[in-house]
């Protein structure tokens, strides 16, 4: 009866001992009267998430389970590697779900937004929580484009472990670094699933090596397939030395058998198993002391009689170090590989206790969480995702927000099962949970159960980062998440001055959830100005305004966000002197600026001996406003301005003179500066990597070069051609569709921000001429 409920809620009384398996249904209707059950029906789901198997024993341990029985984990990979099939192969094979889900077919359950069904691909991570074996698995879809790599970042902050899905014809692409880099940021161990295994072109060593040398990273082979592209069936277990047929015959890949491998029956496969075992098990040796020992000692003689469980405990300890990483292969499409997948994570991967999160000895068990994402549902409001570090949440709960200095009411708590949830009375440590009522709280923001605790564990920071000379401790109590600057923008309108406060609050909704999208106001026309990372990410936020906020705006011409620099080194000077009312406003600034020798997005500030101190102490942050909102719009093109250095030689304040004048005064300074200068334009410049047959590299190249492109290499992956370039990105503005026509749809490309670079002299004046009317400004 229960395996036909969608999701449930508990209310806040504790349920204790509900042994559901021995229930008859009479019974199960009586014990569970007393908790308020709320069912929603919808997606089929196959029973009550974590009521699998026989060995729960109440709805408590379900909600909180042992924090070594708990993984949290994501899913990442290049675009179209087969993320989302991956996930929902694993969804299936647990449990979670009655029916396999297809990217094509728009009903998978991590990739519920309308925007993500129709193009089949990955906008907003989905965060999924199901049992497999006895652990609790908190599983993260993270999206592939470039677009979205903020929704990559921000997830890869709070999870103990990823496994990075690769194309095995394809081995490492543009994004798989672009995520492997993020993921090696924050130290993240991981497990190599090479997907589509499959495919035609599929080569499980081309991919194993394209992970050493791309990667530069040490792969374990716990596994290697039995044949490849059509001819692919199966797997091998090196480790524990069988082999994994699937079923033909079967439509869902559940039936499976695994066999012992034996010398007498496969010959050839049973001494390529034994070689790859123990080539394995040197690999570990040299990684791992404590399982070096073990085989130099009991085992040295005869590897095969290591037993498996000591080499999965040494493989888990040297994925925890991120010294190597494990490598599994199988095709999620053709439902094969999946299950052994599960089982490696549960293996190999990290609970919670086993990272080291060296804020949590200055909380010693109390409450620290953080915010890592932000949705907005109709009927709920504001719905909160959080990692909790320490301690425990529950409903009705004040917490502080450290970041914003606020406290906040909990009113329900809630687990995430893509876009439907299941309501908890409490949860603890290791877990993420969904949080909503908190209206405040934004994505990065780190939550604690009071500003005394706050106190207390910036004091305890402040201790132990005197002992190890680190003045740098209290910043981990507020590591939240890197926003990267939006590299397009474009104006938006409502459909009329009506609906102006609509598309305001829309778009403070959206900002809200996605903070890589920057909204302002263009100070000459008024204009509402939407900078984003990307075509397609403006294009989805332009969509989801008009889906999920009823309005119809329109979108003006896509343009590319420059910025400016300067050449040489400048001095001004400049005096505000104002009377208002009763009170004389007098301001004297003497200021330099000049070109910095490293690269800097903002302007670094010094200031010159002749400026007072007691004068600098009363009106620096009035300095530094004024510094920045005049380096927010440059000269040229009012473009933002960076790679200068702001020096102020001379301060002279009257007294009683306003912070607001000194600001005006120093920001009319810097820009009257800026003016005299010479000037330069900064275009973004791309890394594109597009992948082409070998009869359509020529004019992918002409095209390329055409568009200011600059060649790196080109590489042979398999039977295609990789060619690897910076483009300036507003040469490739529209580029999928030329790329399309000239290969007649059989390209790939995939682009990500590389640099700001300068531009020609002759480029720049084609720019001015083109924004300004005229090239007066050179």
């Amino acid at each position: 009866m229960l395996a036909y409920l969608r999701i449930f809620a508990v209310n806040h009384q504790k349920i204790s001992s509900l042994h559901i398996n021995n229930m008859c249904c009479c019974k199960r209707r009586a014990s569970l009267k007393k908790s308020e059950l709320h069912v929603l029906f919808g997606r089929n789901y196959s029973s009550l998430p974590g009521l699998i198997g026989n060995d729960i024993k109440s709805l408590h341990s379900v909600i909180n389970p042992p924090i070594a029985k708990i993984r949290n984990i994501g899913i990442m990979a290049h675009i179209d590697a087969g993320k989302t099939t991956t996930t929902e192969r694993i969804l299936y094979y647990s449990g979670y779900t009655r029916s396999l889900g297809d990217v094509d077919d728009g009903d998978t359950v991590t990739d519920f937004m309308a925007q993500e069904r129709e193009r089949g691909i990955t906008i907003q991570s989905a965060a999924v929580t199901f049992d497999w074996k006895g652990y609790r698995i908190n599983l993260i879809d993270t999206p592939g484009h470039v677009d979205f790599t903020l929704e990559v970042e921000r997830c890869l902050r709070v999870l103990d472990g990823a496994v990075t899905v690769f194309d095995a014809s394809a081995g490492v692409e543009a994004q798989t670094l672009t995520v492997w880099r993020q993921a090696d940021k924050h130290k993240i161990p991981r497990i190599c699933f090479l997907n589509k295994m499959d495919k035609t072109g599929a080569s499980f060593n081309y991919a194993v090596e394209s992970i050493k040398e791309k990667l530069k990273a040490k792969p374990l082979l716990l596994q290697f397939p039995i044949g490849e592209a059509k001819t692919f069936k199966g797997v091998v277990d090196i480790v524990n030395k069988e082999k994994l047929l699937w079923n033909s015959n079967s439509d869902d890949g559940k039936d499976f058998e695994r066999k012992p491998l034996l010398e007498t029956s496969d010959t050839e496969l049973f001494k390529k198993t034994i070689e790859a075992r123990n080539t394995l098990i040197e690999q570990v040796a040299d990684l791992d002391d404590e399982f070096a020992d073990l085989v130099l000692g009991e085992f040295s003689e005869n590897f095969d009689l290591l037993p498996a469980e000591k080499l999965q405990t040494a493989i888990h300890r040297v994925t925890v170090a991120q010294v190597a990483v494990p490598v599994l292969c199988g095709s999620a499409l053709k439902n094969k590989g999946v299950q052994p997948l599960l089982d490696a994570i549960t293996m190999y991967l990290p609970s919670p206790e086993e990272r080291n999160y060296e804020f949590l000895q200055w909380y010693k068990g109390d409450l620290c969480a953080l915010a890592f994402k932000v949705l907005h549902d109709k009927q709920r409001g504001p719905v909160v995702f959080m990692r909790i570090y320490s301690g425990m949440l529950k409903p009705q709960l004040a917490i502080h927000n450290i970041n914003g200095n606020c406290t906040e009411r909990i009113s329900r708590l809630l687990l995430p099962f893509a876009d439907q949830h299941v309501e908890i009375p409490s949860l603890t440590a290791g877990n993420i949970a969904l949080t909503v009522g908190l209206k405040q709280t934004a994505t990065g923001d780190t939550i604690v159960s009071s500003k005394s605790s706050a106190l207390a564990a910036a004091r305890q920071a402040k201790r132990e980062g005197e002992k190890k000379h680190n003045r740098e401790a209290d910043r981990l109590l507020l590591a939240g998440v890197e926003i990267p600057e939006p590299v397009f923008f474009c104006t938006i309108e409502p459909p009329s001055v009506a609906k102006q406060p609509d598309l305001d609050r829309a778009l403070k909704c959206l900002q809200r959830e996605d903070p890589s999208l920057k909204v302002r106001l263009d100070p000459d026309s008024g204009q509402t100005i939407l900078c984003g990372m990307g075509e397609l990410h403006i294009e989805i936020i332009h969509d989801r305004i008009k889906r999920e906020y009823g309005l119809e705006t329109y979108l003006g011409p896509l343009q590319v966000a420059y910025r400016e620099t300067i050449l040489n080194s400048v001095r001004a000077t400049d005096t505000l002197d104002r009377i208002l009312g009763d009170k004389r406003h007098l301001v004297t600034i003497e200021l330099e600026a000049r070109p910095t020798e490293k690269p800097s997005v903002v302007p670094v500030i010094e200031y010159g001996e002749s400026v007072s101190e007691d004068l600098l102490k009363a009106s620096q942050e009035a300095i530094e406003n004024g510094i920045h909102s005049a380096c927010l719009q440059g000269p040229l093109l009012g473009s933002p301005i960076q790679d200068v250095v702001i020096t102020l030689h001379l301060l002279v304040i009257h007294p009683g003179t306003s912070t607001t004048m000194i600001s005006a005064c120093v920001s009319r300074c810097v820009q009257k500066a800026l003016k005299k200068a010479d000037k330069q334009v900064l275009e973004p410049l791309m890394n594109l990597e597009v992948t082409v047959i070998r009869e359509y590299l020529s004019p992918v190249l002409a095209d390329l070069a055409q568009r200011r492109g600059n060649i790196q290499e080109i590489q042979t992956r398999q039977d295609n051609k990789v060619v690897i370039a910076f483009v300036p990105l507003a040469e490739i503005m529209g580029y999928s569709t030329v790329l399309r026509t000239l290969t007649s749809g059989s390209a790939t490309f995939a682009i990500e921000l590389s640099t700001y670079q300068a531009m020609s002299p002759q480029d720049q004046r084609i720019l001015l001429t083109r924004r300004n009317g005229s090239s007066m400004f050179l």
